[in-house]
């Protein structure tokens, strides 16, 4: 008997929830290609580590950007290798509920259910990730309270107010954690002229990118190729230098939280002064992230536990108890257009 699934569709990376199982796969979101013959070389994790590294027929391709479809194939043959890998065939079709960002179209709705059903499911339905998270963070959130999530992804950030099961207000900005990757490459080519990879500017954010200062900040060697010569270079940048090359990534996501709060009704603007803000995705785990945004909107902020898998426990939750939560799963447009 085919077992219900829950996957978050993330811009960077991939969960699979089973139910009655658990998260069962954790992976990059990233497939790598033969561009000649059309043929999947690997996914996850092995085609990350391909990314910059491979001769110029393969090609390690990220099938969203921004929380959006760009290669319906692509993102549907993934799809069907993610259900191959948790033991999904065509004789066992799972209903499946996919966590999208809130601010995806009408058009990339249709192209994630397509997506999934021609890659095995028997029905696939969709929950708005920041509603997911709340559940998957534990927040009361059908009680008559106001519960805040900001959801800081590798393509979206997504800022809910959340009562009574629904959404009171949402702001959505398709700035991620990867717009900070492509900001510290540009600063490092523009201020050095040193060319450096996707994965070298991830990881030199986790090592010493911060939203605010810090205590003990140090210095990273960074190795790369100079622009001019062709040659190898390494070279030494300081906190303060990636700090402000990413403001603009950073200012933009507690914008979208500072929009979203104030558009919070009175009584509701109580309880999140009280509660606090609460922080999921990887991107929230940015150092020194938590603290600017509770300087910039004087209101405390919780960085949830499980942050990285809040959402797919959520959309875990959702699966384990399917019928009684059927009203938080977005509008199918195809079941709009047969009426």
């Amino acid at each position: 008997m085919a077992r219900d699934l829950a996957i978050d569709l993330g811009t960077a990376n991939t969960l699979v929830y089973s139910r009655g199982r658990g998260i069962v796969l954790n992976e990059p979101s990233v497939i790598a290609l033969n561009e000649n013959t059309n043929e999947v070389l690997a996914m996850g994790e092995e085609a990350w580590q391909m990314i910059g590294r491979t001769p110029a027929y393969i090609v390690a391709v990220r099938p969203l950007r921004h929380g959006a479809i760009t290669d319906f194939d692509v993102t549907q043959r993934m799809i069907r290798l993610l259900l191959e890998r948790v033991g999904v065939s065509r004789f066992n079709r799972p209903r499946v509920v996919i966590c999208v960002p809130s601010a995806i179209t009408a058009v990339e709705r249709r192209a994630v259910t397509e997506a999934a059903r021609r890659a095995g499911a028997a029905d696939a339905r969709l929950i708005e990730q920041p509603l997911a998270a709340a559940i998957g963070s534990g927040l009361p959130i059908n009680e008559p309270m106001g519960n805040l999530i900001v959801d800081v992804g590798g393509g979206t950030t997504e800022t809910a107010l959340i009562s009574m099961g629904g959404v009171v207000a949402l702001e959505a900005v398709r700035v991620g954690s990867f717009d900070i990757d492509t900001a510290i490459q540009n600063f490092i080519k523009a201020e050095y002229g040193v060319a450096i990879g996707e994965r070298t500017a991830e990881q030199i954010k986790l090592t010493i990118g911060s939203a605010a200062p810090i205590d003990e900040e140090l210095r990273a060697e960074v190795r790369g190729r100079h622009i001019a010569s062709g040659l190898p270079e390494v070279i030494v940048v300081s906190p303060q230098e990636i700090r402000a090359a990413i403001d603009e990534s950073v200012t933009a996501m507690i914008d979208c939280a500072v929009s979203c709060l104030s558009q919070a009704p009175a009584e509701l603007a109580q309880d999140i002064i009280v509660q606090g803000i609460n922080l999921v995705g990887g991107g929230s785990l940015l150092k020194g992230f938590d603290t600017r945004l509770s300087e910039e909107t004087d209101v405390p902020v919780n960085i949830v536990p499980n942050a990285l898998e809040a959402v797919v426990l959520g959309a875990g939750r959702c699966i384990e108890s399917f019928e009684s939560v059927r009203a938080m799963f977005m509008d199918d447009p195809s079941l709009r257009q047969r009426r």
